[in-house]
């Protein structure tokens, strides 16, 4: 498989954790979303991802190389091709209650705060970068302020933000909470999600996903 991504990005950064927990191989194949005005607006990249986004995982099926995109998805997939360990619970109840977690980041919290978003505020509504860090620190925060009482009130919260084992949830709140730490945000009222955070990267899965373990990092 080939994971096209960028050391930065918390989408990409998700795959490449579930990648490692399932101990797939991949090839990381790097798309710099800065240089160049944007590797990913590149017509070969948008042959392969029209939104010109990351990550997009290439995976060979029936002898045939097919290319997936949204990290969620692409998750989801990975897990139903190759389903141990599983990234979601077997009750239903439980598997809405894993993937509710999951969207709560990739929906609520990581959009408006997504390059392409922090980009238009600056450029096209000359919003200051001092005010654009104040937007991102505010809805990063209110998001996981949210997620810090969803947790700490379910008893089906463990180690990880569903029991002892890691799920879809924990893939999506690390690279979260690398983002809000690298921007300063205050993340000191949220001792649960902090805690999962901590068990979550003292696994080589987690750590050797991390922005700074990748080839293409800066």
């Amino acid at each position: 498989m080939k994971l096209y991504s960028y050391f930065r990005s918390s989408a990409s950064y998700r795959v490449r954790i579930a990648l490692n927990l399932k101990g797939l191989p991949y090839e990381v194949v790097p798309v710099h979303l800065l240089r160049n005005g944007g590797e990913q607006f590149s017509p070969e990249y948008r042959k392969l991802n029209p939104d010109a986004l990351v990550p997009a995982l290439v995976d060979e099926v029936d002898g045939e190389e097919r290319a997936l995109t949204q990290s969620l998805a692409i998750i989801e997939y990975l897990d139903e091709r190759h389903p141990s360990p599983p990234l979601l619970p077997h009750d239903p109840l439980d598997r809405a209650h894993v993937r509710g977690i999951a969207l709560s980041i990739a929906c609520d919290i990581h959009p408006i705060n997504n390059l392409r978003v922090l980009r238009y505020l600056v450029r096209n509504l000359k919003v200051s970068e001092d005010d654009k860090n104040a937007w991102y620190r505010h809805w990063c925060e209110q998001g996981l302020a949210a997620l810090e009482t969803t947790l700490s009130r379910d008893n089906r919260t463990g180690r990880f933000c569903y029991g002892d084992t890691p799920t879809l949830a924990d893939c999506c709140l690390v690279p979260q909470i690398a983002n809000a730490q690298r921007l300063n945000c205050d993340l000191s009222s949220m001792p649960t999600v902090m805690l999962i955070n901590e068990a979550c990267l003292a696994m080589e899965a987690f750590a050797n996903a991390a922005p700074a373990k990748q080839p293409d990092a800066e």
